[in-house]
């Protein structure tokens, strides 16, 4: 691959990083507010599996830090859970990018899952008030979402990349 191909997808990985934290802080309406997905952990989990010799535990850390910063959370809460989820997506991609689309949706709402249980755990550990049923939403919101914007970062991946071989 050459150095401008290679800039090309590192600027793609990075652009729809910012675009998924710049979804997480977009306002909406009051009743749509717990169905809002994890924009970062599934953008993070897409290039991990699909590019994990480019993308891996230091995006997902990167990524929390900096979703951190912009949500006001505890400093290294989504750095840990999206460090946690980035490792997992890279042990399991070769399985998980073979599955069909609804097992792979499925395998992505695990991944999902274990990020809200570990900022779950931190919320405990800090001493912060546990939240309600709705905290579990954005896992189902994403399972759902998980197709369409599968395929929306994989014409960017071609787009940038070319077909590469996983």
């Amino acid at each position: 691959m050459s150095g401008d191909a290679r800039r090309a997808g590192t600027r793609a990985v990075a652009g729809s990083l910012l675009a998924a934290l710049l979804l997480t802080i977009l306002p909406l309406p009051a009743w749509l507010m717990d169905y809002r997905p994890q924009w970062a952990a599934l953008v993070v989990i897409f290039w991990t599996m699909y590019e994990p010799r480019r993308v891996g535990v230091f995006w997902g850390f990167g990524t929390g830090i900096a979703l951190d910063v912009i949500s006001g959370s505890v400093l290294g809460q989504n750095a840990l859970a999206l460090s946690v989820v980035a490792f997992l997506a890279l042990e399991l991609h070769q399985r998980v990018v073979a599955f069909p689309m609804p097992q792979q949706a499925f395998s992505v709402g695990l991944l999902l899952l274990t990020e809200r249980l570990l900022s779950l755990w931190i919320l405990g550990a800090t001493g912060q008030p546990t939240p309600s049923l709705a905290y579990w939403l954005p896992v189902l919101a994403g399972v759902l979402l998980w197709p369409l914007l599968s395929a929306v970062l994989r014409a960017v991946r071609e787009a940038t990349m070319g077909d590469v071989a996983t």
